[in-house]
């Protein structure tokens, strides 16, 4: 009995040094704070890509706000001042949130990739979807769109969209060669 004491009491002890040696965690980078304004700012300042309409059949611009070597996340603002047709898409290993800033589009989700092609490690490209559902959004609208799941966006025609990008990868990316 006082062996069996002794041995708990000896456990007890370890697991209050064990606890007490314990801390938080601390920031692995800078919090990120972008008000309505510095996010409306850098929105607009993507537009000047407005000028390349009449030579190129899709213009876009994208602005990193956090991501990179390292991270699970990115975060970025997307400009379209032309994406009448777009190719569909599935993440291997990456979930993407968008939250729409300007204009409208057709977002077909669901279905499977028609004739499949891997255009880098995990990340499949295809003409279009099939048996996905489409929905239009527009400015405020939250879409979620797991990894695994086919999707593909195309402007309302002839009209300019911006979105904010949330991009969650399943491992840290690796550093670039």
């Amino acid at each position: 009995m006082k062996k069996t004491i002794g041995i708990l009491a000896l456990i007890l002890a370890v697991s209050v040094v064990a606890f007490a040696q314990r801390k938080p965690s601390t920031p692995i980078r800078p919090y990120v704070v972008k008000t309505k304004q510095s996010v409306a700012d850098l929105e607009k300042s993507l537009h000047s890509i407005d000028a390349e309409i009449p030579t190129k059949d899709v213009v876009s611009k994208t602005e990193d706000l956090i991501g990179g070597e390292g991270m699970q996340l990115r975060v970025a603002v997307q400009y379209d001042a032309k994406k009448n047709a777009a190719q569909a898409e599935v993440h291997d290993a990456s979930d993407d949130v968008f939250y729409v800033l300007e204009g409208s589009a057709e977002l077909t989700l669901g279905g499977q990739l028609d004739n499949p092609k891997e255009a880098t490690p995990g990340e499949w490209k295809s003409d279009r979807i099939v048996g996905g559902q489409t929905f239009t959004i527009k400015k405020g609208d939250l879409i979620v769109v797991p990894r695994g799941t086919p999707h593909q966006r195309i402007n309302t025609k002839g009209k300019k969209f911006s979105l904010i990008l949330i991009k969650i990868f399943a491992q840290p990316l690796p550093p670039k060669k």
